[in-house]
């Protein structure tokens, strides 16, 4: 069984521009995930997907580079596809998809759900922040009634994804372009692994996380 992982990797944002090559102590921030990656015992080939040959100085030993087209690189591309793109390049039984943006997630983190997809039945996994409070939606509680406050450690939790990783078997991807099929592992994140880099202040953020973590 093939496991492949691979990180898409735009040079051109815009929310916190050149993001993915902006330093976080001392490593520009494509450089974590990819690293953790080629820490992960059950993954067979780590591929960085990008449409530019100038991140590949920067890559970890072990990460292969697969060039993209630059038409994905638009503010309006979709995941699917890139997703799309990579998987019709790139053949396996088990795909790892990865993010930059969350540069302190635990190889153990991700090795466990691989395993879990690989051996255990599930047909997909996704990293999550457990919340074990009260939350709403629309207006109205999502897990508990106003008339019938529960105590806090009773409550249901919610999980909130991370987009740290989603592992999913090839045929929830071509055959329901999913990266989450039907009987999903939850993978449970710290709120430092849970963290995701979406703008300047979550940049500097863990900018001072890194220094504080001698990352």
């Amino acid at each position: 069984m093939k496991t492949v992982a691979f990180v898409p990797i735009r040079l051109n944002s815009k929310r916190v521009v050149g993001k993915n090559m902006k330093l976080i102590a001392g490593r520009p921030l494509l450089y974590y995930v990819l690293k953790t990656l080629t820490q992960v015992k059950n993954i067979d080939e780590i591929y960085a997907y990008c449409s530019s040959e100038e991140i590949i100085p920067e890559l970890p030993s072990g990460v292969k580079f697969l060039k993209r087209s630059e038409t994905l690189d638009q503010d309006t591309t979709l995941g699917q596809e890139i997703y799309d793109a990579f998987t019709s390049e790139v053949d396996a039984d088990i795909y790892v998809l990865a993010h930059t943006t969350s540069p302190f997630i635990k190889a153990s983190t991700i090795e466990t759900a691989v395993n879990k997809v690989m051996t255990e039945g599930y047909d997909s996994s996704f990293s999550a922040e457990k919340k074990q409070t009260f939350a709403w939606y629309e207006g109205k509680p999502l897990n508990y009634s106003l008339t019938a406050i529960p105590r806090t450690q009773d409550i249901s939790p919610v999980y909130i994804e991370t987009s740290a990783f989603f592992i999913f078997r090839k045929e929830i991807w071509t055959k329901k372009h999913q990266r989450i099929g039907d009987n999903p592992y939850i993978s449970v994140v710290d709120q430092i692994e849970g963290i995701d880099i979406d703008n300047v202040e979550d940049f500097e953020f863990a900018q001072q996380m890194a220094n504080k973590l001698k990352l």
